[in-house]
């Protein structure tokens, strides 16, 4: 029971999103209905997608891909460029938290060795918006996306249609705030020389366009749950070991809370006049509170309108330090490199968060309501 609430502790999402299904359980009482809660193919793409970007972080490919991209940098602002571009086009990929997890280290280890540490929270906030902000192009950038294409079934060509302006904006000015930076010219060696295993990488690359051919609904779900983790099994079984269930256990709760939400009747009422009244500015209200993937489960449950939905939620992960788990993310992993520096950090948050926020919720006010 201790290492129970040890493991809360250190993972609040998780312990919400639990205290949140437990206690609406006592208001809808258990019940076959909660079978049609759980959205299954949302649950499997996210797991295979995971699975395999653990396979391919296991040798080492994006750390090396980044690595020989920011080694041609020559000075401060295209170093930053390149880390901030790195991130953000990581985050189509493989995902937002993915993206920080793996090029956070390289932000740290480029400005480090250049002796830029100064520059260490202006960049890392940097990078944090743009793994927030990067995935928002593709069906499988985000979680909250992945939700939503597959929760309303929207066609990919209209997914990215409502998408690229603000996607287009968020480049823009990602690449104006680094220009804020003087081009000092460092000298990066790569100290470390490191190569990827062929075989494998072939091979976990051709599983990632397999999984990717499962999220754009060309092969069936259920294809990939039965030959992407036996392969992976052979291959490298510590892969399955290393996904991230503790972000499949919060969608799976957050799947039980919207569900019983949804069917009180109070709460429906009220949150589906709520959001017809601006689905865009309540849903970013709602990740200011209890961050964009529980509040794509939630809000999906009272409205129809995905575009100004899916807009709120990937725009919603600005804001607030909770608005994003990528942003806890941040914050934790340059807390344990500067505990004594983390005030600064909060204030270049907070500032660069906020004008993102207003930046691009006027912008898409006036282009989608």
């Amino acid at each position: 029971m201790r290492k129970f609430f040890e493991f809360l502790k250190e993972n609040t999402v998780i312990a919400v999103a639990l205290f949140a299904s437990v206690v609406t359980a006592f208001i809808v009482r258990p019940d076959k209905a909660y079978l049609s809660y759980f959205d299954l193919k949302t649950l499997t793409c996210l797991f295979l997608t995971l699975a395999v970007i653990c396979a391919l972080k296991r040798i080492q490919f994006f750390s090396i891909l980044a690595k020989r991209i920011v080694i041609r940098t020559g000075n401060l602002r295209v170093l930053a460029l390149a880390l901030v571009y790195i991130t953000f086009i990581g985050s189509m990929i493989i995902a937002n938290d993915m993206a920080l997890i793996t090029f956070l280290p390289l932000g740290y280890y480029s400005l480090s060795v250049t002796r830029n540490e100064k520059h260490m929270a202006y960049v890392f906030v940097l990078q944090n918006i743009s793994a927030n902000l990067g995935g928002m192009i593709t069906p499988f950038g985000n979680p909250q996306n992945l939700y939503l294409y597959s929760f309303f079934n929207i066609p990919t060509g209209e997914f990215m249609g409502i998408m690229w302006r603000p996607f287009v904006l968020a480049i823009f000015l990602l690449t104006v705030l680094c220009f804020m930076l003087k081009p000092e010219k460092l000298t990066l060696e790569n100290s470390v020389k490191q190569t990827l295993p062929p075989g494998k990488c072939t091979a976990y690359l051709l599983l990632m366009a397999f999984s990717l051919l499962i999220v754009f609904r060309v092969v069936p779900y259920l294809v990939g749950l039965l030959v992407i983790p036996v392969i992976l099994f052979f291959m490298d079984r510590k892969a399955l070991l290393e996904v991230d269930y503790g972000l499949l256990l919060t969608f799976t709760l957050f799947f039980i809370f919207s569900g019983n939400m949804a069917r009180i009747e109070l709460v429906n009422s009220v949150m589906s006049r709520l959001l017809s009244y601006n689905a865009l500015i309540f849903s970013e209200l709602s990740c200011q509170v209890i961050s964009n993937v529980p509040s794509a489960i939630l809000l999906s449950q009272f409205t129809e309108n995905y575009r100004e939905l899916l807009l709120g939620v990937n725009i919603g992960g600005t804001g607030t330090l909770i608005a994003s788990l990528a942003s806890l993310i941040t914050f934790n992993h340059y807390r344990a490199l500067y505990p004594d520096h983390t005030k600064e950090y909060l204030l270049t948050f907070a500032a660069l968060n906020v004008f993102f926020l207003v930046v691009m919720t006027v912008f898409s006010y006036f282009f989608f309501t």
